[in-house]
């Protein structure tokens, strides 16, 4: 018995949609990064990047348990000193909802040249609809 690895020219990609008001916030990076990786096909290698495209829907009713809309903060930095920045996920969420989920799913990716490539293709969208029907993505339940 040989083991299966998947070439460049092998890769099939699908597109999936999911909805972010159905689950919470860690749950639902889990499934995408999972999609996003390719790790639910029986095709998977690591060192390809043959995973799928992942629409999310309802960014903006995001689902969060517990406090974490207060207690979760996001920091960035000017590289100046006294120049962290720190917002709540409440603001997150008001000001940009994609980028809450675009962290979490960014958080649950290896950390290797493949993972730019698989943040590409996740489109996230505030509201229920987006533009990628003519791809007939299928729905993530």
């Amino acid at each position: 018995m040989k083991t299966f690895s998947q070439k460049a020219s092998e890769i099939n990609r699908e597109w999936w949609v999911i909805d972010a008001s159905t689950l919470p916030l860690g749950k639902l990076a889990v499934v995408i990064a999972d999609k996003l990786m390719g790790k639910s096909k029986v095709t998977y290698t690591p060192h390809i990047d043959g995973g799928d495209y992942v629409v999310v829907v309802n960014a903006k009713n995001l689902v969060v348990t517990g406090n974490k809309m207060l207690d979760k903060k996001y920091y960035r930095h000017s590289g100046y000193p006294g120049g962290l920045k720190e917002l709540r996920l409440e603001e997150v969420i008001e000001k940009d909802p994609s980028r809450a989920i675009k962290e979490a799913v960014k958080g649950m990716l290896p950390k290797n040249k493949l993972a730019p490539e698989r943040l590409k293709r996740l489109r996230v969208f505030d509201g229920a609809e987006h533009n990628h029907t003519a791809q007939n993505p299928k729905e993530i339940k």
